[in-house]
């Protein structure tokens, strides 16, 4: 199911941003292979749990995979993963390319059992600057990118992180459309190749598209930063009894906001009249539009605003937005019921094909989990699995298959 049902990806990645990407390509149809180190992805640790192995954060980056654990510092560990990537499409780790070039893993030990592979690093920075060794994680790439110099330029002037991991995800994303394009060439062309995808320039590109501004050009016109999200008083608007995310963005829309308000005086006002005025003017028009909501409740507002046909949306809470109507309508959570953890929220893929829909029906594993079904698919026998187990290099929860742990237990 899934556009890229046939697609094999060998996943060696961790934490959040490779996770992330990987969960996509298993979700559009991959099947994708997570290699684990014994000890686990940590995330399985995050958050709360029924199980301490099977935390909130693991479940909701690993979906539409399959999991075996491997340990690669030995031979055997190393030679599985090689016979795994043999036949695959492509490969992704998130960690520093020397330390896959100290388990022998690079590019070039992967090229040469399969030369079509895609070898996909998602890792901090560009491996032709002086940081290409330095480890990177999110908060560190928000700051170097300077986005939490925009947050403390936007706010009270403390920098600042965005509470959610976005350069983790935004890198997520960018590889897999990065993964894509190289998928197609090699289909085109029969030739694999590296791929890496740097946080540190990956997200000075995405945070400088907007703010760069005067900086563009040389002699500089200004010091950067794009003034209508630098204003602070572009936040959701407190009202009567809470708040609202509305934008009055463009003539049509300020035209029927002056209508349904009833505020002629704004509209004759030059601060307010023109694209341009509002712009150079947009610290005054926040901060009116701000004393304005402050007069009704959200109720109120939203009547008044969706009859003007003006953007409008709820200010909603995590718990809140479980009950929104449009995702309760879409279906966008669904309780599904979880082989091991009972019942859980999934979350729906946001984009949908028509003659190639997903399946969400595998859901994030158990460590191990589905370690025998793909050594078998890479040549091993029940025997040679049994004494890979026994050595420590691959392990499986008890259920997985007892007959190979009975084996291996002599």
């Amino acid at each position: 199911m899934g556009p890229l049902e046939g697609v094999k990806i060998v996943d060696m990645t961790s934490v959040l941003m490779g996770p992330y990407a990987t969960q996509m390509l298993g979700d559009y149809g991959a099947d994708v292979v997570k290699v684990e180190s014994p000890e686990g992805d940590i995330t399985r640790q995050i958050g709360p749990s029924r199980d301490p192995d099977m935390g909130p954060v693991f479940l909701n980056c690993n979906r539409s995979k399959r999991s075996i654990v491997l340990d690669l510092k030995k031979p055997a560990g190393r030679d599985a993963l090689l016979r795994i990537a043999a036949d695959a499409d492509v490969l992704v780790y998130n960690v520093r390319p020397q330390a896959m070039a100290r388990l022998k893993l690079g590019y070039e030990d992967i090229a040469r059992v399969n030369p079509r592979i895609i070898y996909a690093g998602l890792f901090g920075f560009g491996q032709n600057g002086p940081y290409a060794a330095k480890p990177a994680y999110d908060d560190l790439l928000q700051g170097a990118s300077g986005l939490s110099h925009l947050m403390a330029r936007a706010g009270d002037g403390t920098p600042r992180y965005v509470p959610t991991a976005l350069a983790d995800r935004v890198v997520g994303l960018t590889a897999v459309g990065a993964i894509l394009a190289s998928i197609i060439h090699r289909d085109r062309t029969g030739k694999g190749q590296r791929l890496d995808v740097p946080m540190f320039e990956t997200m000075a590109g995405f945070v400088l598209g907007d703010h760069l501004g005067g900086l563009t050009y040389e002699p500089p016109l200004d010091q950067g930063g794009y003034a209508r999200h630098m204003s602070k008083d572009r936040r959701p608007y407190q009202t009567a009894d809470g708040s609202i995310s509305v934008i009055v963005y463009n003539d049509k829309q300020w035209n029927s906001f002056f209508d349904a308000t009833k505020r002629d005086d704004l509209r004759a006002d030059p601060r307010f009249a023109t694209f341009s005025g509002r712009l150079a003017n947009i610290d005054h028009v926040y901060g009116e539009l701000g004393r304005m909501f402050l007069t009704r409740t959200t109720a109120e507002w939203m009547d008044l605003l969706i009859a003007a046909d003006i953007p409008v949306m709820p200010v909603h809470s995590l718990t809140s937005i479980l009950d929104d109507p449009h995702l309760v309508a879409t279906d966008f959570f669904q309780s599904v019921m979880h082989p091991s953890e009972g019942p859980i929220r999934n979350m729906r893929v946001a984009a949908t094909w028509s003659d190639t829909p997903v399946d969400l029906s595998r859901l994030a594993p158990r460590r191990g989990e589905h370690a025998a079904a793909v050594l078998k698919e890479a040549g091993y026998s029940d025997v040679e699995i049994a004494g890979l187990l026994r050595d420590g290099v691959t392990r499986m929860p008890e259920t997985s298959d007892d007959t190979i742990i009975r084996t291996a237990r002599g």
